[in-house]
């Protein structure tokens, strides 16, 4: 009897210890986006940062600057809502005139019943950008590179948004790790606007849920000690 009772205890523990993890985690991806955020409405007033300034990994910043468009097929982000519509969302390689080639968001397009890639290409040629630099959008679970070529390599379709995996498709030297979110006031590309956390939860649904988690906890840890304590006939 008294085994089961320490082993019913250390479930129990494995549980809270669980679920407490889980709500620290949301927590935790609750003051990430938070923060981010907050560094969106900030970059808007501040001097734009060369586009060379992709190369850091983290942070959003306002940044504009020259260069050309590289020769890439297009590439397709799967599963990007733009309110009730599901659609694909564009990105193109763009060489600025100093740093690191980077991906830019050209905007989103709808997706047909059928699951047709659209068929508009990138532009070519010099041109002069502005916009936020960001991270790549979230994701959840990663399943492989989730990157396919489509049409003998004309186009190619993400599941989620790698620039290290796409230099490596496209046989490029390199592709920065932030991506320049274009103005919508450019005369170029597709539906977009400057929404860094497009397309993921918001910082107060991860709270919620971390909530949720640390209320599971509690209640596991009341019942595991009610059980331990209680009184044996």
């Amino acid at each position: 009897m008294l085994k089961r009772r320490v082993l019913l205890a250390l479930f129990g523990l494995c549980l809270v210890l669980g679920f407490s993890a889980l709500g620290n985690w949301q927590w935790g991806r609750g003051l990430e986006k938070q923060a981010m955020l907050d560094a969106a409405v900030a970059a808007r007033t501040e001097a734009p940062w060369p586009l060379s300034a992709a190369d850091t990994a983290s942070g959003v910043n306002r940044a504009a600057g020259g260069g050309r468009f590289l020769d890439t097929p297009p590439l397709w982000l799967d599963n990007q809502r733009r309110g009730p519509r599901v659609g694909v969302r564009l990105y193109c390689a763009f060489q600025p005139h100093s740093g690191t080639a980077l991906l830019v968001d050209l905007g989103w397009l709808p997706l047909p019943g059928d699951r047709t890639l659209p068929r508009e290409a990138c532009p070519t040629g010099p041109a002069d950008l502005s916009g936020l630099l960001a991270p790549p959008p979230a994701v959840g679970l990663r399943l492989g590179e989730g990157l396919e070529s489509r049409d003998g390599g004309q186009r190619w379709l993400a599941l989620h948004l790698e620039p290290a995996a796409v230099a490596r498709a496209w046989q490029l030297p390199a592709l920065a790790p932030r991506v320049l979110r274009l103005d919508p006031s450019l005369p170029l590309g597709h539906e977009r606007d400057l929404e860094v956390l497009a397309n993921t939860l918001p910082p107060e649904k991860h709270r919620g849920y971390a909530i949720q988690w640390f209320g599971l906890a509690f209640a596991t840890l009341v019942v595991t000690l009610l059980l331990w304590f209680r009184k044996r006939p």
